[in-house]
């Protein structure tokens, strides 16, 4: 067992009888999970297609599954071209919940949801929230290491998210910006991740750390409430078992924000309730600490995943109306580039791209959501879907792209089955026969975009890009 002595002890003062079931947890072999993109397509299909043996990961999420065999799913071209997510099933239940509470929330007269993942890298609940709003709506996903948006902006790239606006900035200076103009904030709030022992193995840990990590906490609930709007839902989430990190940072916000309250989420076999006895009255009144049992605990003894905990707010609506920015970007319809970028669509692709959507900046091509809010002077890593850059006058298309088309977007294609040389030997940067009319094809697996070839006398040069190359054994 790699979990610190001083951790465990503490784990068997909280959990008393409870405890051997949990240790005896922490060594059993993690969980491989595995989220459909259905974006692509449906968790039926997927099953149809799927290379791996699984087992669903319950009704709370259906578009998960457990991975039971000995396979890598992390290293198959169907992970290539983003139909999946690795993602193990306690981190699920987060998006799913919100996502629940959303469609019960909905009103007639609400326009298109604004969905923001304050700490959003590496990106699976940032892809979960993209595959929920679907085709509406507006997801913005920031996270303030710039690695680490660089990261998150390549996992929606390659979820083919079309709508969606990736920033690298403070979660404060988001507030400051937008304002509360959210219909869901998800918080995945940096911690001690005690809740990661088993998959990661031993790292740091001190009820110091703990301490800090709670006070950073407090600051960044604080900022995403800022967010929210009147009538809107927040989701605090961590992968951690300290109530300093869960429920005592969620009775500290209660009592300091008394337009939000605690909602009961729906409920499924291994959901444990939050433990308001692990709140002092100090940070909450006695009468207001029973609606801590109205968060999610996910524990390893007891659900088929990792440590995680849930809590699901609502801002009431305080008879405010929720306005949105009044700032958004205005469309280049006309530049060099974009003319240029026309010239390749119409030769190349098979589809309308909206004109009032299109922008240009920097020598690429993008196309923006629907009413698209300017980020005005926040850090932006990605803005809407990029279509490609011009250099010297030329059309390049981006992989993002590529992951974003279908074979019936695309004139030109080229495909072979994932179990296939040509696949691999495509994934690993070579170029390859490929017998039909010139020009930019869409290589496709199995019929799913998986990059850009621009085949010249029946022979396909590869742009699949060099970072993302394969090695071939």
């Amino acid at each position: 067992m790699s979990a610190p002595p001083d951790f465990l002890r503490k784990m068997q003062r909280l959990l008393g009888a409870e405890y051997a079931a949990f240790a005896a947890s922490l060594a059993e072999p993690q969980r491989v999970g595995l989220r459909v993109n259905t974006l692509k397509l449906s968790a039926a299909d997927f099953s149809r297609i799927s290379p791996f043996t699984l087992t669903a990961v319950g009704p709370y999420e259906p578009a998960g599954f457990l991975v039971t065999d000995e396979s890598r799913p992390g290293r198959h071209p169907y992970h290539a071209a983003g139909l999946y997510y690795l993602q193990e099933p306690a981190a699920m239940v987060v998006g799913a919940t919100l996502a629940a509470m959303l469609r019960a929330r909905r009103r007639a007269d609400d326009g298109p949801p604004w969905a923001l993942d304050l700490a959003a890298a590496p990106g699976g609940k940032a892809t979960h929230l993209a595959a929920l709003l679907g085709d509406a709506g507006l997801l913005i996903a920031n996270d303030v290491h710039r690695g680490r948006a660089q990261i998150l902006a390549e996992n929606l790239e390659r979820w083919g998210a079309r709508r969606a606006l990736i920033l690298n900035d403070a979660p404060a200076r988001l507030a400051d910006h937008f304002g509360p103009v959210f219909d869901a904030v998800l918080l995945d709030a940096p911690c001690s991740g005690e809740g990661l022992f088993r998959r990661r193995g031993a790292f740091d840990w001190s009820d110091e750390i703990v301490a800090a990590c709670a006070r950073r906490q407090d600051g960044i609930l604080d900022a995403a409430a800022r967010l929210t709007r009147p009538g809107g839902l927040l989701v605090y989430a961590t992968c951690t078992f300290a109530p300093e990190e869960n429920e005592q940072v969620i009775a500290r916000f209660l009592a300091a924000r008394p337009d939000f309250s605690l909602l009961e989420p729906p409920r499924y076999p291994g959901f444990d309730h939050g433990r308001p006895e692990w709140v002092g009255e100090d940070v909450l009144p006695a009468a207001q600490r029973p609606f801590l049992a109205r968060a999610i605990r996910l524990w390893p003894h007891r659900f088929a995943g990792e440590g995680h905990f849930i809590a699901l707010l609502q801002r009431e609506e305080q008879g405010l109306e929720m306005k949105r920015p009044v700032r958004f970007v205005k469309p280049d319809r006309s530049s060099a580039e974009i003319n240029v970028w026309r010239d390749f669509a119409a030769r190349f692709l098979g589809t309308e791209w909206p004109a009032e959507r299109l922008h240009a900046a920097n020598g690429q091509v993008y196309l923006l959501p629907p009413d698209a809010p300017d980020a005005g002077g926040l850090r932006l890593a990605r803005y809407g879907l990029l279509l490609g850059a011009v250099r010297k006058g030329v059309f390049y298309p981006a992989h993002t792209l590529a992951l974003a088309l279908t074979p019936a977007h695309a004139r030109l294609t080229a495909d072979w089955p994932a179990d296939s040389l040509e696949i691999q030997r495509y994934l690993a940067g070579h170029s390859l026969p490929s017998p039909g009319p010139d020009g930019w094809a869409l290589v496709t697996v199995d019929g799913f975009g998986l990059g850009w070839g621009k085949r010249v006398n029946g022979r396909l040069k590869n742009h699949y890009p060099r970072g993302l190359r394969w090695n071939l054994p």
